[in-house]
């Protein structure tokens, strides 16, 4: 991805046979879409239904979401820094939901604690993923025309799972 790309507003992203059309908003960084395009090529294979910045009447937005066959999220992505309220109430609220928090070339560490903390007292069903988004993603994953080509392999990540 060049650097004419990052100035762009509007990104056609295409990943596994799919595409999805972003918006950049003007209080949003760049570094932000890419990393909500990045977690919906990441997991697409896994949640063919996913979509990026879909409202599902919930008092948090998704950055990415894959609801199921009831409208419960089944996926939910956040990209960037997520407030300790949000946090907190979808890893209580959402136990079955397999919850991606992706940051921008930092050490998840923290956040792995912090989650730790969060979640030891209740019973969750699904992962939790975190990711950390290596600041040469635009070169790294993404082509020209905004084709996607990525993988867990390629990215720093920690997944903790149920016991």
């Amino acid at each position: 991805m060049n650097n004419e790309l990052f100035l762009r507003r509007k990104w056609t992203f295409k990943a596994h046979n799919s595409q999805v059309v972003m918006i950049k908003r003007p209080v949003e960084s760049s570094e932000h879409v890419i990393m909500k395009a990045l977690i919906w090529a990441l997991y697409l294979p896994n949640y063919p239904e996913a979509r990026v910045e879909t409202p599902i009447g919930l008092r948090y937005k998704p950055d990415v979401i894959a609801l199921d066959n009831h409208g419960l999220p089944l996926f939910w992505g956040e990209a960037g820094h997520v407030g300790m309220d949000k946090l907190e109430t979808l890893l209580k609220r959402y136990r079955q939901t397999h919850f991606v928090f992706a940051k921008w070339a930092s050490n998840v560490e923290p956040l792995t604690q912090l989650i730790g903390e969060l979640t030891s007292k209740i019973k969750r069903s699904a992962p939790i993923d975190l990711l950390s988004i290596p600041v040469d993603s635009g070169e790294r994953f993404f082509a020209a025309d905004g084709t996607i080509t990525v993988e867990h392999s390629q990215i720093k990540y920690v997944q903790l799972t149920p016991p």
